[in-house]
């Protein structure tokens, strides 16, 4: 049974929240402002954390990185009111991993809440894997090799490092912002063309149908994300 933490103030969000998850077996702890969250999830480490980022005590962007100094890397998908892409980017660059803007459908909020405990208990995760398989190539990462339709696929070291942050991170939005300032350092965070440009030439190399991608997302705005 999956233990979700919901950090929120509303109390009739909270117990909206409460009642669907629960009917679909999930273990459901509460906590209403960020001091609360913080204990909780170093106490009782949840399985995935759903958070506010208007908290009566401090501002939800300062808990994703009290919950990110911490050595756990339980998922946290925010659930705000905040709507703008700067709001979106800064809980992401905190270490957020998906974002969903009040009103949002419980469909949907379930929907990426199972997505993120999946992931979570995929072995893609695990220190020892360093294979990644889909139906359209194989990553090997400890080779920096990318095999496709029996053939190695040539990539350039840019392409590679794109890659590889990708996919160290399964199912999770890596901002712009982060994937510029890894790849080609802090004074080009907002040359956000370098990235369209690599991103394109990824997908012809990987993708059956680049312009219809399906393991190299992006998210509009905000960033990209690979889908595996």
């Amino acid at each position: 049974m999956p233990r979700v933490l919901v950090v929120e103030d509303d109390p009739q969000l909270v117990r909206a929240l409460r009642i669907n998850l629960q009917v679909r077996t999930f273990e459901v702890q509460e906590a209403r402002d960020g001091r609360t969250a913080l204990r909780l999830a170093a106490a009782h480490e949840p399985d995935v954390i759903v958070l506010d980022l208007g908290l009566p005590d401090m501002d939800g962007v300062d808990v994703i990185r009290g919950l990110r100094r911490s050595p756990s890397q339980v998922p946290i998908l925010v659930l705000s009111a905040r709507h703008t892409s700067e709001d979106k980017v800064r809980a992401l660059d905190a270490g957020a991993d998906d974002y969903v803007t009040k009103p949002f459908s419980m469909d949907e909020l379930l929907a990426r809440l199972r997505a993120a405990t999946r992931r979570r208990q995929s072995p893609a995760e695990s220190d020892e894997a360093v294979t990644v398989t889909t139906d359209e190539f194989t990553i090997d990462l400890a080779a920096k090799k990318v095999h496709r339709g029996g053939r190695t696929v040539r990539l350039t070291p840019t392409e590679w490092h794109l890659l590889e942050i990708l996919v160290d991170n399964p199912g999770r939005l890596v901002t712009q912002r982060r994937l510029l300032q890894e790849v080609w350092g802090p004074t080009y965070a907002a040359h956000s063309n370098y990235l369209r440009v690599y991103m394109a030439q990824l997908r012809r190399k990987l993708e059956r149908d680049p312009a219809r991608p399906r393991y190299l997302i992006t998210e509009p705005g905000m960033g990209y994300r690979f889908e595996p």
